[in-house]
């Protein structure tokens, strides 16, 4: 590839042109600004800015994913475990139990019915997430679908605030990365919103966007959207008043990225005795539900 974008230019075509042909790897934001670059004669500078902005976008990424990644795999593996207990093993308790001609304990008798509708639904059960997966996929696709759930994630308690503060932190940081380079602010606000990785965020922007193009400010259809913090839009404001737009885009990225950095560090300690807490609750009343007729037979037999 990096072969082929050398014979373009050998050929008398631009970098950013050459680069253009291979969007897979180079996205719209890397061949703008590399064309404000060769426009302005400040190739080289662009390429450190654009090198920059890519490890801190990649660093935010992995951390949102981070944050993730260990809830699910928690929630996933007690799933897993519940799973196994209601086929296989409570049912053997069941058979054992229904030779004692007692009658059972509430949370017993309702854990064998939950034995017995699992196993009697097993089929429908592992359908569920596989149709709501299909489902998720399907809306995704469509605009206004891709819309309403982005819209829910952000009204998400902890990790909405949380993908809230990325997205605040991606338009920033790419919006002040563009505008410094020298690109076009209305080119610019295209790139950004493209690049959002939100609908909610993206559809802000591009109002922004319209709103620029009708003698209006930034900051103005920013802070009537009410998806960015009204300290950002005033940040904005101040910005365009001044003529230093791109150094309060890069100041409230910065803000923001730290603000992720500690979400996430906050997530996580609060985590792990939060997921300790779920599966005492869930496998621990499941062990627990199953033991209360050996306790009360025992207690019989004294």
């Amino acid at each position: 590839m990096i072969g082929g974008i050398k014979e373009d230019v050998e050929a008398g075509t631009t970098l950013a042109e050459a680069i253009r042909k291979h969007t897979r790897v180079f996205s719209e934001l890397y061949s703008s600004m590399i064309q404000a670059g060769e426009i302005g004669g400040i190739l080289d500078t662009i390429l450190v800015r654009l090198a920059a902005y890519l490890e801190k976008a990649s660093k935010l990424k992995s951390k949102i994913k981070g944050a993730m990644i260990y809830p699910t795999c928690i929630v996933s593996a007690a799933v897993l475990v519940t799973t196994v207990l209601l086929i296989w093993v409570i049912p053997v308790f069941a058979d054992v139990f229904s030779s004692f001609g007692h009658r059972l304990p509430a949370p017993t008798q309702f854990v064998i019915n939950l034995s017995n509708f699992t196993i009697g639904h097993v089929w429908y059960l592992m359908a569920v997430p596989v149709i709501a997966a299909v489902a998720i996929r399907y809306a995704y696709g469509t605009e206004e679908g891709h819309f309403w759930i982005d819209r829910f994630l952000l009204r998400v308690p902890v990790f909405g605030g949380l993908i809230r503060k990325s997205s605040v932190a991606r338009f920033s940081r790419t919006l002040g990365t563009l505008v410094s380079s020298g690109v076009p602010i209305l080119d610019a606000l295209v790139i950004t919103a493209r690049t959002a990785g939100n609908k909610v965020v993206e559809r802000a922007i591009m109002m922004a966007r319209t709103s620029i193009s009708s003698g209006r400010t930034i900051a103005e259809p920013l802070i009537e959207s009410k998806v960015f913090p009204p300290m950002v839009c005033q940040m904005i404001s101040v910005g365009e008043t001044t003529g230093a737009l791109d150094t309060m885009l890069q100041k409230i990225a910065d803000f923001y990225e730290d603000e992720v950095d500690n979400t996430v560090a906050n997530l996580m300690s609060l985590l792990e005795p939060a997921v300790i807490l779920f599966l005492g609750v869930v496998i621990g009343g499941l062990v627990i539900s199953m033991y209360l007729p050996i306790f009360q037979l025992g207690a019989v037999m004294d």
